[in-house]
C-alpha cells in the first residue's frame, strides 16, 4: 500500500486549482467534441436546402449526404477504441478535434455533392471517434459518486451543439451560405485542439502502462483526500493486473462467457437509445408537422422547440441520474414516452387533417421529447463508459459507439419510407411498440451501476452478479 502513497508535491493541496474545479475544467475542455457531433450532425438540416439549390440533388442524393456523415460515424467508432488503447484518451481526443477541422474544411470548399458527401464521411469518422472515446475518458477520471452527473455534460453539449444548428439554420438561413453554415465548427474544433494540450491523461490508461507515478499525480489532482488516492489506485492496479492475460487477447476477449451480460445490456442501451425514435423526431419534425398541414414557420419553430426540450431534459437527467440512479430513471420515463408515440399516432390516423387538433399534435410531440430525452436517451453514451471492464473497455466502447451510430443509421434511413408504408401514424405506433420494447429489455437486462467504481462493477461481472434479478436477491 505504501509505494501508491503520495509524495509531497503530488497531493492535492500542490494543485493551483480546487480538485473539484479542475476536474470541472478538464470536462468542460473535452465535451466541446460533444457540441462538435451535435452541431455537424445537426447543421445538415439548415443547409441542405442550399446545398440541393446548387448542386440539384434528387431526393435519393438527399438522403446519401444527410446520412454520410452516420456511415463515418460507424468508422469512427470503430477505429476510435484501437487509437485510443495505442497513445491514450488525451491524445486520441487531440487526434480527433484536429480531424473535425480538416472535415468541416472540406465540407465547405467541397464543388460536388460527391465531394461534400465524401467530406461528410470523413467529418462522420471525427463525430464516431469522440462519441466512442470522449465518455470513457470521462468516466475514468470522475469519483464514481460523481461519474454519472459528469460524463452527462456529454449528452448536454451534443443537445446544445444540435439547438446551436437549428438556431443557425432557422435564422441565419438568409445571411450565411450553407459553406459558412459548415465552416464555422472549426472555431470550436480549434479551441479543443489547444484546450487538450493542458489537460491530464487518464490515470486508468497510465495504470495500463505502468505509469503508476504519473496516474497517481492525475488522481492527487482530481481528488480531495490521499486516502481517495490511494485507495483508487490500489484497486485500479488490482483489476489492471487480474485483466493482464486477457487484455492480451484482444478482440477475442469480448466472447469471453463474464462480458457477455455486459455487452448485452450495453449495447442493447445504445440501440434502445436511437430505436426508441428521438433522431428520427429531431431530423424529421419539420417534414412530419408540414405533411400534417402547419406552415413552414410554424413547422421550423416547433422543431426548435424539440431542440430546446431536448437540451433542457438533458441537463434536468444530469442533475438525477446520480440520485435516481441509470436504470429507474429509465424505467420511469420510457413507458410515458411510448404513451405519447400511441396517442400523436392516434390523431394522426384519425383525426390529423383537422386544424383543431393542432395543439394536441404538438403537445404529445414535445410530451415524447421530455420522457425520451429526460430517460433512456441520458444514459445511452454514459452506461457506455462503465459498464465494459478494463480489459476490453476501449474495444467495446468503440462496439458501443458503433451500435448506437448503426442504429441511428438505420432509423434516418427508413424513417421516411417506413412513414411511406405505414402513414406517420403507423409509424407513430410502430416506434411506440419500440419503446415498450426497450423498457423490458432494461428491466430485465440492465443493473443499476449508481454509485458503484468502474471496478466494483468489474468485479459484479466477474463474481456473476451482474443481472437485476441477481443484484436484487443479494440485496
Amino acid at each position: 500500500m505504501n509505494k501508491y502513497r503520495p509524495t509531497p508535491d503530488k497531493t492535492p493541496t500542490a494543485n493551483a486549482l480546487h480538485p473539484n474545479i479542475y476536474l470541472l475544467s478538464t470536462v468542460i475542455i473535452t465535451v466541446i467534441a460533444g457540441f462538435l457531433y451535435g452541431y455537424d450532425t445537426g447543421i445538415i438540416s439548415g443547409a441542405l436546402l442550399q446545398i440541393t439549390q446548387e448542386f440539384d440533388l434528387s431526393h435519393n442524393a438527399q438522403e446519401l449526404v444527410t446520412s454520410a456523415i452516420l456511415f463515418g460515424a460507424v468508422l469512427g467508432a470503430l477505429g476510435g477504441g484501437k487509437l485510443a488503447e495505442i497513445i491514450g484518451r488525451r491524445y486520441t481526443i487531440m487526434s480527433i478535434a484536429v480531424l473535425y477541422i480538416v472535415g468541416v474544411i472540406c465540407c465547405s470548399l467541397s464543388e460536388t455533392a460527391f465531394w461534400l458527401g465524401m467530406s461528410r464521411l470523413l467529418l462522420g469518422c471525427a463525430v464516431g471517434g469522440s462519441s466512442q472515446i470522449v465518455p470513457v475518458y470521462i468516466a475514468e477520471l470522475a469519483p464514481a459518486h460523481k461519474r454519472g452527473r459528469l460524463v452527462t455534460y456529454f449528452n448536454i453539449s451534443i443537445c446544445t451543439g444540435i439547438l446551436a444548428a437549428g438556431l443557425v439554420g432557422a435564422f441565419l438561413q438568409h445571411y450565411w451560405s450553407w459553406r459558412t453554415m459548415i465552416s464555422v465548427a472549426a472555431v470550436p474544433a480549434v479551441i479543443l485542439t489547444l484546450g487538450m494540450l493542458k489537460l491530464p491523461e487518464s490515470p486508468r490508461w497510465l495504470v495500463g502502462q505502468k505509469r503508476i507515478n504519473e496516474a497517481r499525480k492525475v488522481l492527487g489532482m482530481m481528488r480531495e483526500s490521499d486516502s481517495e488516492v490511494v485507495r483508487e489506485l490500489w484497486s485500479i492496479e488490482k483489476v489492471r493486473r487480474e485483466a493482464s492475460k486477457s487484455q492480451r487477447a484482444g478482440w477475442g476477449e469480448l466472447r469471453k462467457p463474464y462480458v457477455r451480460p455486459a455487452l448485452i445490456a450495453g449495447l442493447g442501451v445504445a440501440a434502445f437509445t436511437q430505436l426508441s425514435g428521438l433522431e428520427m423526431m429531431i431530423y424529421y419534425t419539420p417534414t412530419f408537422l408540414s405533411d400534417a398541414g402547419f406552415s413552414h414557420t410554424a413547422a421550423l419553430y416547433s422543431a426548435l422547440g424539440v431542440a430546446v426540450i431536448f437540451l433542457v431534459m438533458t441537463i434536468i437527467g444530469k442533475l438525477l441520474v446520480d440520485r435516481v440512479g441509470r436504470r429507474k430513471l429509465t424505467l420511469i420515463m420510457m413507458p410515458w414516452a411510448a404513451v405519447s408515440l400511441i396517442i400523436l399516432g392516434g390523431i394522426w390516423l384519425f383525426g390529423g387533417d383537422n386544424p383543431n387538433n393542432s395543439w394536441i399534435i404538438v403537445a404529445c410531440l414535445f410530451a415524447f421529447m421530455v420522457f425520451n430525452a429526460g430517460g433512456i436517451q441520458v444514459i445511452g453514451w454514459l452506461i457506455g463508459s462503465e459498464l465494459y471492464p478494463v480489459a476490453i473497455r476501449e474495444k467495446a466502447a468503440s462496439l458501443h459507439a458503433a451500435v448506437l451510430w448503426g442504429s441511428n443509421l438505420i432509423l434516418t434511413g427508413t424513417a421516411l419510407t417506413l412513414v411511406h408504408w405505414l402513414t406517420i401514424g403507423g409509424a407513430m405506433w410502430f416506434y411506440a411498440v419500440l419503446n415498450i420494447i426497450g423498457f423490458l429489455f432494461v428491466f430485465f437486462m440492465v443493473p443499476e451501476t449508481k454509485g458503484k467504481s468502474l471496478e466494483s462493477i468489474e468485479d459484479d461481472l466477474r463474481n456473476n452478479n451482474f443481472s437485476p434479478r441477481r443484484r436484487e436477491a443479494v440485496k
